[in-house]
């Protein structure tokens, strides 16, 4: 009885509009089985030309959407992803590693570090003149990287302060393009630390510890962002460039208070007392993983 069913099936799919990519059938405007969206096959350039400009600029593009919201609707795009409505943006992970990579790109393209070349002869010249005159023989370098460091571990910690210090006076333009190598890595291990200290700040109501690490991923690549943007506005209005810096410092500053109280949904006192909280121990810890990064670079130079 099952042999008659089949020709009529295949009768059924016959007209049936199959995808280009998959070979599925296709109801719809995109195919069910692997997303792509059902069009005809490019003929000339004026098609092709038209297609691109849609895809860049259509309103059903994610990128222009997340940028967007990103932007000027702080916590805007974390509440969204708690809630479930996903697909009309950028994943979190990505939009970071996007915005983070154009941002430190950016930071190495507009480094205006001056190259140092060897200074080796001028230092024996330097060293010699300083012998006749009777004053420090020690090389400049040596004198400049004197340390008085009288904290824990001295006899372990001045050797390799000294030898920091050698390398980041020496080789300044090689130091400056390592440690922005370097900072991109540091961040991925800085961001999970602040979202366990925003664990003990937020322990009532329970909240789990990825609501955090996503409030700190979108907020950092909105910072990516405004600091982006800031930089090519200083570069059109030179005049006006402090002024701007200033605004750009109130406008995160605001917009991290702000996104905070999206997420959370708590007061504006007790997000304030919070807010300062994490802003000190984000100062501390940001200071740290600097200092470390720089002298992990210098070492490794």
């Amino acid at each position: 009885m099952s042999a008659p069913t089949a020709p009529l099936a295949a009768q059924a799919g016959a007209g049936t509009e199959r995808c280009a990519n998959c070979d599925s059938p296709i109801a719809q405007r995109y195919c069910g089985a692997c997303g792509q969206r059902a069009e005809p096959t490019v003929h000339s350039l004026g098609h092709f030309l038209r297609h691109s400009t849609e895809d860049l600029t259509h309103a059903d593009s994610r990128l222009w959407r997340t940028l967007s919201a990103l932007l000027w609707r702080p916590g805007y795009l974390t509440a969204e992803y708690l809630a479930g409505r996903r697909a009309r943006y950028l994943p979190p992970v990505r939009l970071y590693l996007v915005l983070s990579l154009a941002f430190f790109l950016w930071a190495a393209a507009t480094n205006h570090t001056s190259t140092v070349a060897l200074e080796a002869p001028s230092e024996v010249a330097q060293q010699a003149a300083a012998t006749v005159a009777g004053q420090d023989p020690r090389r400049p370098t040596d004198r400049r990287c004197q340390t008085d460091y009288d904290g824990p571990w001295q006899e372990a910690m001045r050797p390799l302060l000294l030898a920091v210090c050698r390398k980041a006076a020496t080789n300044p333009s090689g130091l400056s393009a390592l440690f922005l190598h370097n900072l991109p890595r540091a961040m991925f291990l800085f961001l999970p630390l602040m979202a366990a200290l925003m664990m003990l700040l937020y322990l009532r109501p329970r909240r789990y510890y990825v609501q955090h690490l996503l409030l700190l991923v979108h907020d950092h690549a909105c910072v990516f962002l405004v600091l982006m943007l800031g930089w090519l506005c200083g570069r059109l209005l030179p005049r006006g460039a402090d002024w701007l810096n200033l605004l750009v410092f109130f406008y995160l500053t605001w917009y991290l208070f702000r996104s905070m109280r999206v997420v959370y949904r708590q007061g504006r006192a007790l997000t304030l007392v919070k807010f300062v909280v994490l802003g000190f121990f984000y100062l501390v810890a940001g200071v740290l993983m600097l200092g470390l990064t720089a002298a992990y670079s210098a070492l490794t130079l």
